[in-house]
């Protein structure tokens, strides 16, 4: 992650805390995690920005996950885009970079000239933590509302965390002098600290989704405008980069909160599909299953949504007769 003295910052994710206010928070940057996202697919711009959105969001929320854990988010929708899946795995050391993978599922014919957030209809925003084998995962969802997937992450951390939650993302297409067009995206993740959002919001069990004014008063109501106040100042080639480094961004926003920074954390775009995944996925089926996913060239194939990996496998080492012959039985 560096060069020289010179840390590069694309592919990072940077833990902050602001002291004189209570908060914490993470800029990232993405840059060759989302080319090794999207060049996976051909997808329509707007698909496109769904699943680039995503993919921040869970990168600056998957940053406080622990090692070896995995943080997913999903979209489950009635709309145009059906899904959006994302994970997260975290480091399984120290000074490891983690790694993000993310797809989309979508109707073409159903897609509009609208915004990227017009092609999701009703449907639910849910995150997962997965702590590892003899763990239950656990899962929180929010409905669909409020105009971007970044306002549905605010709502699910009101709502099922009651901690005031802001984001501010940029994302889009960038081109340097010589270059290809890419895709570029940044962001900044802003959180009171738990022990700043003590008591039950009054809007509890109105049906309505909590926000985060519902959750802070008193001093911390006034630190979290102020923060915001000053988070509303950030431009899009701010979080966007690369000219612009994250702590010099920080110190922009927040000199006068006491920004304290700790170590960034590299992130790249990776794949935990695997051959033997596949067959221990198809372990469940029997030889009459297997035939009927057997293609006229005698062979069971599969792809991987996240990475384009093809798998090309003999049928007769597949299901769970294959797996007692393999085993003895």
């Amino acid at each position: 992650m560096t060069r020289g003295s010179q840390i590069v910052w694309d592919d990072t994710v940077l833990p902050f805390q602001l002291d004189a206010s209570d908060m914490r928070g993470r800029i990232a940057r993405l840059d060759g995690v989302l080319t090794g996202i999207l060049k996976q697919h051909d997808y329509p711009s707007q698909v496109e920005a769904l699943v680039a959105e995503m993919a921040l969001l869970t990168t600056l929320i998957g940053q406080t996950v622990k090692l070896r854990w995995k943080l997913s988010l999903q979209v489950q929708s009635k709309g145009a885009v059906r899904m959006i899946a994302t994970d997260y795995y975290a480091p399984g050391t120290d000074g490891a970079p983690a790694q993000v993978r993310a797809y989309a599922s979508y109707d073409a014919d159903r897609l509009t000239d609208g915004a990227p957030f017009d092609q999701v209809g009703d449907g639910y925003f849910a995150i997962m933590i997965d702590q590892g084998e003899g763990t239950a995962p656990y899962q929180g969802i929010t409905p669909l509302s409020g105009g971007s997937l970044s306002a549905c992450a605010e709502a699910y951390f009101a709502q099922s965390e009651q901690l005031p939650t802001r984001f501010s993302l940029s994302f889009g297409l960038s081109q340097r002098p010589g270059s290809d067009p890419q895709w570029r995206a940044g962001g900044i993740m802003l959180q009171h600290m738990p022990k700043a959002s003590p008591f039950v919001a009054s809007s509890e069990g109105s049906g309505d989704i909590l926000t985060a004014s519902d959750l802070v008063d008193g001093d911390g109501g006034e630190n979290w405008n102020r923060a915001n106040i000053l988070l509303d100042t950030v431009e899009d080639i701010e979080l966007i980069g690369p000219t612009i480094p994250p702590t010099d961004l920080l110190v922009r926003l927040f000199h006068g909160e006491q920004p304290r920074v700790y170590d960034a954390q590299a992130v790249r775009f990776g794949c935990t599909c695997s051959e033997d995944r596949v067959r221990q996925s198809l372990s469940i089926y029997s030889a009459r299953d297997i035939e009927k996913m057997t293609t006229d060239e005698g062979r069971v194939t599969a792809d991987c949504q996240f990475c384009g990996a093809h798998y090309d496998l003999d049928p007769q080492t597949l299901g769970f007769e294959a797996e007692k012959t393999a085993s003895g039985e």
